[in-house]
């Protein structure tokens, strides 16, 4: 009867165990790339009304979202760096606004989401 007690316990233990070692991970906010080949205020067309409806669907930056903006300054040649940073960061979905950055873009990755401003 003792053995079977002890076996008994030693397996409840164990199985109470295991379902605190799967703990829920903490859920990861979404991190947004923006590539373009101007300048911050050149951009503002694209990236203002995207950050405006990513407010109005509750996404607030450093809360819940992140965005990472790279800018090429007019100079087509820092894109491919550019976009191979945001794919190093691990960015979900890059978001560009013109041919250069989207060439730019699809050459750095082929499994990160691209979006164009048409």
């Amino acid at each position: 009867m003792k053995k079977k007690i002890t076996i008994l316990t030693l397996c409840t233990l164990l199985f109470a165990l295991s379902f605190s070692a799967q703990g829920q991970q903490p859920k990861k906010a979404p991190r947004i790339g923006i590539l373009s080949s101007g300048s911050p205020s050149s951009s503002k067309e694209v990236v203002e009304p995207l950050e405006q409806g990513l407010r109005d669907l509750g996404y607030i930056e450093g809360q819940n979202i992140t965005i990472e903006h790279r800018y090429a300054e007019g100079m087509a040649e820092r894109l491919p760096d550019l976009a191979a940073e945001l794919v190093q960061l691990k960015v979900d979905v890059i978001v560009v606004g013109g041919s250069p950055s989207t060439q730019a873009a699809t050459n750095a990755t082929k499994t990160i989401p691209i979006v164009m401003k048409c």
